[in-house]
């Protein structure tokens, strides 16, 4: 019984979904797949009689394919351009950080949120990794953590594409028909084969390792050691790369439970008003980095977003960007916060913990 509610659940939000991202194809709205069942399914999944579910799974099979095509931008040439500018990345990814935690200061004093909690709901590009600190640290309110993470995330997916479609870098889109991937597919099942198969291994691997979002880093992985050494793989066609974004957008829909937040109004604007200014901070640094490495302004704004590597990772395909520098950073970025950010935190919260015992 239970397993046809919740097949019967799917469905519905599957059928909103797809209904999300025709109109916002027909509308020629920048990721139309992505946007679209996000929106779709945020906005009916409001409605009290009304039970939607999103399986896991759908989401981690997008992750498998978007990290394929991440993995196939791997090239010897893409790897050693990476490796020059690590500096940079360090550099963009600390400044980036320390703003996410000015910006939680200013918040957490404007909400009566407690800063633990606001800190770790704002560091930017880390919703998974940060939603489990938050779950084994004390006294940090895991459903605020989870607001932040994932309004901030909506914020800068649907205000990016605008801005790189917008009047600022007055961008044309191009839509690729996909049937070069398509024939790919077709003509080499073998080759296919093959890095469908490491993809598999990556993630088993990136699972194995506890890497975060061992989903989509094991096909990065896989495939870009496989690209690295020489092997080509076929391209994915657009209707595989939109289903992707569909199965995606319905998931991250379904994340925003604005009616568990305490005090809504005031922390649904923060929390809105940080990943703006995020983005327009990104911005401005992009034009930046665009100079210094005599990158592409796209390319540059899209490797410094506060998003997820996934998100944007089609947002780069979609403008075709390029996909080794965007996901070089945002991988740096997802790492970074991984290994340096909650030891660093884990210490300060402590360390504010004891101050306020002694001063007792």
């Amino acid at each position: 019984m239970k397993k046809n509610l919740r097949a019967k659940s799917f469905i519905s939000a599957f059928w909103i979904a797809l209904t999300g991202g025709l109109i916002f194809s027909s509308l020629s709205i920048p990721v139309p797949w992505l946007l679209g069942p996000m929106s779709a399914i945020l906005i009916a999944d409001r409605y009290k009689g009304l039970t939607l579910y999103w399986p896991r799974a759908l989401r981690d099979s997008a992750l498998v394919l978007i990290g394929y095509s991440i993995g196939l931008s791997f090239t010897r040439s893409s790897v050693q351009n990476i490796a020059e500018n690590l500096p940079a990345m360090l550099i963009m990814t600390v400044i980036l950080v320390s703003s996410a935690a000015l910006i939680s200061k200013v918040i957490s004093k404007l909400s009566k949120v407690d800063y633990p909690t606001v800190l770790t709901g704002s560091i930017p590009g880390g919703l998974s990794q940060m939603i489990i600190f938050a779950e084994e640290m004390k006294g940090i309110d895991i459903t605020t953590v989870t607001f932040l993470q994932v309004s901030r995330l909506l914020m800068i997916v649907f205000v990016v594409p605008f801005i790189i479609f917008g009047p600022v870098f007055n961008f044309s889109h191009t839509a690729n028909n996909g049937l070069a991937g398509s024939d790919q597919f077709v003509s080499d099942p073998i080759n296919s084969l093959s890095f469908l198969i490491v993809c598999i291994l990556g993630v088993i691997i990136a699972k194995k390792l506890q890497l975060p979002t061992p989903f989509l880093l094991g096909p990065i992985l896989g495939t870009g050691i496989l690209s690295y050494a020489g092997f080509t793989g076929p391209a994915l066609p657009s209707s595989v790369m939109d289903a992707s974004q569909l199965m995606i957008g319905g998931y991250i829909g379904m994340l925003l439970k604005p009616e568990k937040l305490e005090r809504k109004s005031i922390t649904i604007t923060l929390a809105l008003l940080s990943g703006f200014l995020l983005v327009m901070e990104s911005l401005m640094l992009s034009f930046l980095l665009s100079d210094a490495l005599n990158i592409n302004i796209v390319t540059s704004f899209l490797s410094l977003a506060p998003g997820g590597m996934d998100q944007m990772g089609i947002i780069a395909h979609e403008v075709n960007a390029d996909l080794s520098i965007v996901s070089g950073f945002q991988l740096f970025r997802l790492f970074f916060i991984y290994f340096a950010v909650p030891p660093i935190l884990r210490w300060y919260f402590k360390r504010k913990i004891n101050n306020k015992m002694d001063s007792l």
